[in-house]
């Protein structure tokens, strides 16, 4: 069954009539928002959103030339501008100061050159020799979580598994307890809401708050690493200099990357493809048995299909540096482009029958969930490997399993930017 098949069966999505109705800010389009990606690649390329203003991308080569082209479009953000605040937007900023730290913008926010220099501490951290180093770490984790529900014959396998894997281990690298996931995750989730559509002034300073209780944890964490260096890819990231700047980075960048460049970045995007990638495979069966006959042969491809179908990374902001024409469209200097990843991830100009999963694919990594050019995603190869263990775990140690009747929605947490499903209930039979 393909997985538009799939879309159908979970949910009636909405399939706009005309340019008119098209409105991905809906929180029912946002829960399938395909049908609306094929009309915009179709009829409108770049198209204006009424709602966010923003010019929104979703051809696979257009995304790919914009990725490139770090000089028309910028990763700086708005909200970095702090002289311009006003509103609730300065009081958080306000809440920042008095509390907490004043985040500086993440990897995600910076251009070069800073971009470049700070991209290099990171690139040190994940370093080839790292990820090998964790291989084996990542695979008995996996093993390990499986094993604790397998006896059970059921599982919430977001809960149990898709969330504890990334966020074990990242909490590990970060110097967190693994008993303290599930508040990490709290402080996760909360950032998240607060970059959401429509916040009234009490959600944005909730979601403050959280961070800086967040901050607040990690603080003596970044200290004790400074007196105490030690193997992990936080006390890298404390204690590496920067030659060009003359110095380590501040409290303030680190703790914009703890965020969003290591606990959103570093977690969410596999806890969202590792439940992807089972939901598929429950309304796939035939792509199951094919996996799970062979899985040396296709697990590589079925772990890019997952993330080039469901796109755990829907689309990410950019902002032109001059005035852009694309498509007939005019684009000003100044304007928010939101490039769609999750669009240009089912163009059928790059990629045959882009609804299906196709574990005999030869282009299936040239998809843009990880997104490209220089700020192709730094975490990508652990991600990677994340992906290829849970799922490889959970074929060696289940014979068959479906979903839980009467348990799931299969419902996603409504979000522009990521795609994050709440709960998946399976049940299943143990080898």
């Amino acid at each position: 069954m393909s997985s538009a098949k799939l879309i159908n069966r979970m949910e009636k999505p909405i399939r706009p009539a005309s340019l008119d109705e098209a409105a991905l800010a809906d929180i029912e389009v946002l829960e399938c928002p395909y049908p609306t990606y094929d009309l915009l690649r179709e009829m409108a390329p770049v198209w204006q959103d009424p709602l966010t203003g923003l010019y929104v991308i979703t051809r696979y080569d257009d995304l790919r030339v914009i990725l490139k082209d770090t000089e028309t479009y910028s990763n700086r953000r708005p909200e970095y501008d702090f002289d311009t605040l006003t509103g609730p937007a300065l009081r958080v900023h306000e809440l920042f100061k008095e509390k907490g730290w004043v985040t500086e913008p993440s990897l995600a926010g910076r251009d070069d050159p800073d971009h470049k220099l700070m991209r290099a501490v990171f690139d040190k951290a994940f370093r080839a020799g790292r990820i090998r180093e964790l291989d084996p770490v990542v695979r008995d984790l996996a093993y390990d979580l499986v094993d604790k529900f397998i006896d059970d014959g059921a599982c919430d396998f977001v809960q149990q598994m898709a969330v504890p894997l990334p966020l074990i281990l990242i909490c590990r690298q970060m110097g967190a307890k693994d008993e303290d996931i599930w508040q990490i995750k709290k402080w996760t989730d909360a950032w998240i809401k607060g970059r959401g559509f429509g916040l009234t002034e009490d959600e944005m300073m909730w979601s403050a708050e959280m961070e800086i209780e967040q901050q607040h944890y990690f603080q003596p964490i970044f200290e004790q690493l400074r007196r105490e260096p030690n193997d992990t890819l936080l006390s890298d990231l404390v204690n590496h200099v920067i030659p060009e700047w003359g110095r380590t980075l501040r409290d303030e960048e680190l703790h914009a990357h703890m965020t969003q460049d290591t606990f959103v970045g570093g977690s969410e995007t596999t806890t969202n493809a590792l439940s992807a990638g089972i939901m598929l495979l429950a309304y796939n069966k035939p792509v199951w048995e094919k996996l799970k006959a062979d899985p040396d042969k296709y697990l590589k491809t079925f772990c890019e299909e997952v993330v080039r179908l469901e796109s755990p990374v829907q689309g990410l902001g950019r902002v032109t540096t001059r005035d852009v024409e694309l498509h007939g469209v005019s684009i000003p200097k100044g304007s928010g482009i939101m490039l769609r990843f999750a669009a240009g991830n089912r163009d059928a100009g790059q990629f045959e029958c882009p609804n299906d999963i196709d574990l005999e694919r030869k282009n299936a990594g040239s998809h843009l969930g990880f997104s490209s050019g220089t700020h192709h995603c730094l975490g990508a190869p652990l991600a990677r490997r994340e992906l290829h263990w849970g799922f490889k775990a959970f074929i060696d140690r289940i014979d068959d399993f479906w979903l839980a009747e009467g348990k799931n929605d299969l419902r996603h947490l409504p979000n522009y930017g990521l795609r994050i499903l709440k709960e998946l209930h399976i049940e299943f039979v143990k080898k």
